[in-house]
């Protein structure tokens, strides 16, 4: 087998002189590897020499996703420490030499104590998932904050949320059927959702619209969700003044009296479908059927029928036929501009009636926590506050699986350490 390639800046090295730069706490790294190539022993590595360091257990701040993952990797820590501590002369030549450290005597005994005088330090390393952090920002919030969040200020944490979404559909529905005009042309918007995609399809885009409740208040300031789906009179112009794209048609007289003229063409033509198409065109006209005229000029998928060979004006009947597909293009502009105002209206007020809930119990959930530790460590006034409590306990931040941090997630650490100013500095 090939052995594995490592690289430190896009430059081959050793394994030896990668692990003695990757596991060193006193340089700022970020390391890219496979599955199963060891990025926590690494993690664990950098956490022990930072310990070897002098570092205090307690300005070590390492964040991972799970709960199962912070303790497996407090229980591979601690156990790692723990075998130090038994280990002979020559094994723990081979853990310092596999970590980048000289084997000298006195760094074998520096190893070897570790355990013990880690335990007696009055705080730990902290292994911590992402939601514990932010809680613990949050949980020294200044009652002005919760209050801007619409938070309670005696809060519960909701580690699971699926109690107050299952509670969340009836103040929902309530909100629907209130009297003002705003709650009816709330439940206006749904009643057409559900008649047009089916009632399930409509609850299951509203709940996912919930489920990603932050990025969607995110998007929406500005009203930029509202306006991310131009109206089809602005997508298309030859379109201004109409209120629906088949007004293009109906309101003139000019479309009419063209589109009569291409169905008697199609109708005196020779073949026999043609002339069935022309019969169709002129009964839609003679109806007023705008959408029945269009209908016989294209096929089910949208596409122009072909009308080859011998037929009187074809000119003129491919012409209609560029005006049809116009108009279908504007009409399918216009259903996902329906469709994206009444489900950003109807979100909104989802999230309104989530909110809501929470409050009527005191419940604090993981979104709210990131969305409270990110306007913390955003806010220019407060963030040099909550940053400089940040930078007197901690000195070195580990992420683990860094590439699956959200941009909540990555923003709120982004805010931290730009403006990193702990005494002594810090390292990543």
């Amino acid at each position: 087998m090939k052995d594995a390639a490592y690289e430190i800046n896009g430059q081959s090295v050793s394994a030896q002189a990668f692990y003695a730069v990757a596991c060193d706490p006193r340089r700022n790294v970020a390391v890219e590897a496979c599955a199963g190539a060891g990025k926590t022993w690494m993690l664990v590595s950098r956490i022990v020499r930072a310990l070897l360091e002098g570092v205090a257990a307690s300005e070590i701040l390492a964040i991972t996703f799970t709960k199962r993952a912070a303790g497996e990797m407090r229980g591979r820590l601690y156990e790692l420490l723990r075998d130090f501590h038994h280990m002979n002369a020559s094994e723990l030549a081979a853990e310092l030499e596999a970590r980048g450290l000289p084997n000298t005597p006195d760094n074998r005994q520096k190893l070897a104590n570790l355990y013990r005088q880690v335990l007696h330090q009055d705080r730990q390393v902290q292994v911590r998932t992402f939601h514990s952090w932010f809680g613990a920002i949050l949980r020294g919030a200044p009652l002005a904050v919760l209050d801007q969040l619409r938070l309670a200020p005696n809060y519960e944490l909701l580690e699971d949320d699926t109690e107050a979404k299952a509670l969340v559909w009836r103040q929902f529905h309530a909100t629907l059927l209130a009297a003002d005009p705003a709650a009816r042309r709330l439940h206006a918007d749904y009643l057409a959702l559900v008649q047009e995609h089916g009632r399930f399809q409509t609850q299951e885009a509203l709940s996912n619209a919930l489920n990603n409740r932050q990025e969607f208040e995110a998007a929406d300031v500005g009203d930029v969700l509202a306006l991310s789906v131009r109206h089809f009179t602005a997508q298309f112009p030859e379109f201004a003044g109409c209120a629906d794209p088949l007004d293009r048609v109906r309101l003139d007289a000019q479309c009419w009296a063209e589109l009569a003229q291409a169905g008697r063409l199609l109708g005196q033509a020779t073949q026999n479908k043609y002339q069935v198409q022309g019969a169709l065109l002129e009964r839609a006209w003679s109806c007023g059927d705008a959408d029945g005229a269009l209908a016989a000029l294209l096929t089910k998928d949208g596409e122009a029928r072909k009308f080859n060979g011998m037929v009187e004006g074809l000119d003129h009947i491919r012409q209609m036929q560029d005006l049809a597909l116009r108009v279908r293009e504007a009409q399918v502009q216009h259903a996902a501009w329906r469709y994206q105002q009444r489900m950003t209206a109807l979100t909104r007020a989802l999230i309104a009636a989530y909110s809501a809930v929470k409050r009527q119990r005191g419940w604090v959930d993981m979104v709210d926590v990131e969305r409270a530790a990110t306007v913390l460590l955003g806010d220019p006034v407060l963030s040099g506050w909550v940053q400089q409590r940040l930078d007197a306990r901690v000195s070195h931040l580990l992420i683990d699986e860094f590439q699956d941090t959200n941009p909540v997630q990555w923003q709120a650490l982004s805010s931290w350490l730009s403006a990193y100013a702990g005494t002594g500095g810090g390292h990543a």
